[in-house]
């Protein structure tokens, strides 16, 4: 598996995260039964996809990645979808969440 490759099947695995928690609000505790099996399928792609993707690249990074591009986007899927607006210091926040995974992509050895 080459670099690109790993890095294709991180954005397949952040894909299954963000759908995995995106519909567990709508799971209703696993009582319903269409999100559920979304969300179980969802988390179960990412997870699959996570194990190839460490073949490749480090642990950190790809977790780093994996969880900051997750928490951005959930965060604004609750702001659109829930209209959870984030104060000043989560803002600032989600900023250095943007600019720390920028960085430990740019600037490792892999």
């Amino acid at each position: 598996m080459t670099l690109t490759q790993a890095y294709m099947l991180l954005v397949i695995a952040i894909a299954g995260e963000i759908i995995s928690t995106g519909t567990l609000k709508a799971t209703e505790g696993f009582t319903k039964w269409i999100p559920s099996l979304i969300c179980i399928l969802a988390i179960t792609i990412c997870m699959y996809t996570m194990s190839h993707v460490m073949k490749i690249l480090p642990l950190g990074i790809t977790y780093a990645t994996w969880s900051g591009v997750g928490i951005i986007a959930l965060s604004l899927i609750g702001f659109f979808k829930y209209k959870q607006i984030p104060n000043f210091a989560t803002t600032i926040g989600l900023i250095l969440i943007i600019v720390g995974v920028v960085i430990v992509n740019t600037m490792n050895d892999t």
